[in-house]
């Protein structure tokens, strides 16, 4: 049955170098601890809240691990750990990043504000399938794995999906049509490699995933039209001519 689907170069350098010094920091050692003034966990928390806000995120990731290593039960100790994930991925830090969101999450599965973190997980997982040197230059990365791409992808759905009325739900809505179309191109990339080598089963049965899975993408037309040139080379012809008649339905 035919049915028709949804649509849907120095100073460059150095930036990069910086933000790639910055992902490799871990959380703050205890000598650094050691070196933030003994105050009251309000005045130690006005200070990294300040940091925070200023933008001087390493000075602000020593503040709050310092107020989370002094008082990790205190009234302070989930925000400080919701500020530790905004500073962690500002700075690349990705894997500090998504250790706090899952602790948090494991720990607080009835948290007030785990709408914040599902989607901060999203942005920290969307960060680490980042290369900001190559899209700087428009090298093509399509063909790279889209692992944390389905991750952030899962991650928003979530958020979406168990709160629809969330503050963070209209921009995650866009995020995901976004990821959508980046793991549709992700397939069709590979289709394209097997049907360049004459692997015209392989590379219809990517299209046939791409329609499966993603039809709201807006590489829909794309696949079809791979699906049906590779049937048309393993002489299906009765595929090909549904195929046919399918985008004739999504075109109009």
């Amino acid at each position: 049955m035919i049915m028709k689907l949804g649509k849907r170069a120095a100073a460059v350098f150095i930036s990069a170098s910086i933000l790639g010094l910055a992902a490799c920091s871990s959380a703050p050692e205890q000598e650094e601890i050691e070196r933030v003034p003994n105050k009251s966990v309000q005045a130690l928390y006005d200070d990294a809240k300040r940091t925070l806000d200023s933008g001087l995120y390493a000075r602000a990731i020593q503040l709050l691990g310092a107020i989370n290593a002094r008082y990790p039960f205190g009234p302070y100790s989930r925000q400080v750990q919701m500020d530790l994930v905004y500073a962690y991925y500002q700075t690349g830090n990705v894997d500090q990043a998504l250790a706090t969101i899952d602790r948090f999450i494991r720990l607080n599965p009835n948290h007030k504000n785990l709408d914040y973190m599902y989607y901060m997980r999203g942005l920290v997982n969307i960060k680490a399938d980042e290369n900001a040197f190559q899209e700087y230059f428009g090298v093509d990365r399509a063909d790279r794995d889209v692992s944390k791409t389905r991750v952030a992808f899962q991650d928003l759905s979530t958020l979406v999906k168990n709160y629809p009325n969330s503050s963070y739900t209209p921009e995650a809505k866009k995020r995901l049509a976004w990821l959508l179309n980046k793991m549709a191109r992700y397939e069709l990339k590979i289709a394209n490699y097997y049907y360049e080598r004459e692997a015209y089963l392989a590379a219809a049965n990517r299209g046939k995933y791409v329609v499966e899975h993603y039809s709201q993408s807006s590489y829909l037309l794309e696949a079809l039209d791979m699906m049906e040139k590779s049937y048309d080379k393993l002489g299906l012809t009765e595929l090909s001519e549904n195929v046919r008649k399918t985008k004739a339905l999504n075109q109009r």
